[in-house]
């Protein structure tokens, strides 16, 4: 398996992004993965993508990808490929519609930065299985529009009992923190966990992110 993860900071740089380098790497090493990480956005390209079985966006801001580049990334996905985005993969790409389609939802805001309740909605998916039915994390929790539960399968969601819900932007409270989905015969998978430096040197964590790596390359249901 060849995963390619793309950090590019077209806004806010995170901090945690050359620990997640290390990490992912880290996770390529312990499961014989092929793992290459980059800030070049010319990497996403036809030929490229031909070579790999998923990409994983950690990226901000718009992506200077040209139309070629767009449609082979969506059509990498489309043919059966998978797609994992971390965090702020939501920060991204607002002027290209058809990403927000296939990640599933765009960052709007991120009203707790703290310690939430987490209820984990599935707990046989290869991403949660290890989490049991809830847990408490400290992180920058993102609030989504464009975003609906109908439209993707919810793996784990804020316990809003832990946090002041009035500070949200949902009329609706429903709050996820991590979905995936089918994107044409494809997989995507998206993590709102991340933004801590810290988080990407737990076992836990880790164990989280290698579920999700393998469910969008099929190496786990």
């Amino acid at each position: 398996m060849n995963l390619l993860m793309l950090r590019y900071s077209g806004g806010f740089e995170h901090s945690y992004l050359p620990n997640a380098e290390v990490a992912i790497k880290q996770l390529g090493k312990k499961y014989g993965w092929g793992v290459t990480t980059t800030h070049l956005c010319s990497r996403i390209n036809a030929e490229a993508l031909s070579k790999l079985d998923v990409v994983v966006f950690a990226t901000t801001g718009s992506l200077p990808f040209d139309a070629g580049q767009k449609e082979a990334l969506l059509n990498f996905v489309k043919s059966g490929k998978g797609f994992v985005g971390i965090h702020n993969a939501t920060d991204t790409g607002y002027d290209w519609a058809e990403y927000g389609e296939m990640i599933g939802g765009y960052f709007n805001g991120h009203p707790w930065t703290q310690e939430v309740g987490v209820i984990v909605e599935d707990i046989t998916h290869p991403a949660t299985r290890s989490l049991g039915t809830g847990f408490k994390v400290f992180d920058e929790i993102y609030t989504f529009k464009n975003w609906d539960r109908n439209k993707t399968h919810v793996l784990m969601r804020i316990d809003n009992s832990t946090v002041d819900i009035s500070k949200g932007n949902r009329p609706d409270n429903d709050y996820a923190l991590a979905w995936c989905h089918n994107y044409g015969q494809g997989r995507v998978m998206y993590t709102g966990f991340g933004h801590p430096d810290d988080l990407w040197s737990q076992e836990w964590f880790m164990n989280h992110i290698a579920g999700c790596i393998k469910w969008s390359a099929r190496l786990e249901d």
